[in-house]
């Protein structure tokens, strides 16, 4: 086929076209950066609120967002806030950000470092940080809110924007649909979010096109026995002994029960038991997280759990009538978190192209962590989901960074934020443009 003069100056206009509206947006973006953003994310920063505590957070980002136009509504599945523009016929296009911290003590020596506290819902005072990024999150969230409404003219149809409480207690995000997220406010047919990544160079982004984050669930063993003098353990059960023999063999359900080619993960995270060096108690509380990347090995994971601790506490002659309670908790709890891969592939192609293919990078996954955006797009949702990340580490400090959740975490904010909301607008942006 013969390529005409003509052909060839229309795809040079298109190539320059494009270059030029990614340099206008990345120094728009800086400009916003400078002007608001930077100021924005250090009141975040500092003001870190617990997970269904994020009252000042939400109303900040309520009147931040309402003052650009957007329709607000707060207090949607508890302190969720959700913000509506119409902009004529088109696809709807829903972008998330998660605002709550975490109980940590900050240590990270930084000037802005957060001191702040807060009473949790046992009633306990906890120093708060925001020790995952939620606010680089939620700071990028307003930087887009304000580029989609200074870009009307370059797209069509619906964008919600919402702020979710709870990520950290992975319910939030069932909490809002719970609430009606889906009836009460245009249901989208894409779903975007992004997550700041501590292992990831300041600034550049990745996306997965197909597993993004591991299915969770929160499992607590309550382990009974018959207390007796620590002296004539024969004249008791031992609980501490029972747990400690469940504890060993739920590891047996991964190496021995699912698919070696399949992944799966069971932690004893915390184990509590026993008052006295010489009293043999009547009860151990253990709590597990169980994590997978398929809805098969979740099940086999969980069912395996209440087999094992039967099992265990039998072979010790635990009375029947004392068996080993196991609870699943219905709140604690979320699906693996899947990229619909031919959507993933359009916004990766958009990034790439406009932020430079300098700007993306590569990482394996190296844990099972989990993230409930995975109820906004699970299969019978219908809605078309993709969540990618932006590095948050200078590239000299990678190796060396903190991990998420630790006291000493911090992030690269400017180059975080100004990356975050450039990536969101462009995948947005693609998004319109079906």
């Amino acid at each position: 086929m013969k390529t005409s003069h003509y052909s060839l100056l229309a795809l040079s206009f298109l190539l320059l076209s494009s270059a030029l509206c990614a340099s206008d947006l990345r120094e728009s973006v800086a400009q916003d950066y400078e002007a608001r953003l930077s100021q924005l994310y250090l009141h975040f920063h500092q003001n870190p609120e617990l997970s269904n505590m994020e009252f000042e957070t939400a109303s900040r980002l309520a009147t931040e967002i309402r003052a650009l136009g957007y329709e607000v509504t707060e207090g949607v599945g508890g302190t969720g806030v959700v913000a509506v523009l119409e902009n004529g016929e088109g696809p709807t296009v829903m972008f998330r950000a998660d605002m709550d911290g975490l109980p940590v003590k900050e240590d990270s020596g930084l000037s802005y470092a957060s001191t702040a506290t807060q009473v949790d819902a046992d009633g306990i005072e906890k120093p708060v940080m925001h020790a995952c990024g939620h606010d680089v999150h939620i700071t990028a969230l307003v930087g887009t809110a304000r580029q989609m409404v200074e870009r009307r003219d370059e797209w069509s149809g619906t964008l919600v924007l919402i702020a979710q409480p709870a990520e950290e207690r992975i319910s939030g995000a069932r909490g809002m649909l719970e609430d009606g997220l889906y009836e009460r406010f245009p249901k989208p047919d894409y779903a975007l979010a992004f997550h700041v990544d501590a292992d990831g160079p300041a600034g550049k982004v990745i996306v997965p096109l197909d597993v993004v984050a591991s299915s969770s669930d929160s499992v607590d063993i309550i382990v009974h026995g018959v207390g007796t003098h620590g002296a004539s353990p024969h004249q008791g059960v031992d609980p501490i002994l029972v747990a400690s023999q469940i504890v060993v063999s739920l590891q047996s359900i991964v190496s021995r029960s699912i698919n070696p080619l399949d992944s799966g993960v069971i932690t004893v995270g915390s184990i509590h038991g026993g008052s006295k060096h010489n009293i043999i108690g009547d009860r151990v509380e253990l709590q597990l997280t169980v994590r997978s990347d398929d809805a098969k090995v979740r099940e086999q994971l969980l069912d395996g759990i209440d087999r094992v601790a039967a099992g265990v506490a039998i072979s010790l002659g635990v009375p029947e009538n004392m068996m080993p309670e196991v609870i699943r908790s219905s709140v604690e709890t979320t699906p693996p978190t899947l990229n619909e891969p031919a959507t993933a592939e359009r916004v990766f192609t958009a990034i790439s192209q406009q932020m430079g293919e300098g700007q993306m990078y590569e990482s394996p996954r190296e844990g099972m962590g989990a993230e409930d955006f995975a109820y906004f797009v699970a299969e019978d949702q219908g809605v078309k989901g993709v969540y990618f990340a932006v590095g948050g580490t200078p590239e000299e400090e990678l190796g060396t960074q903190a991990s998420h959740h630790s006291p000493f975490f911090k992030i690269e904010p400017e180059a975080s934020i100004k990356s975050g909301v450039e990536a969101s607008v462009i995948a947005a942006l693609a998004l319109f443009g079906e």
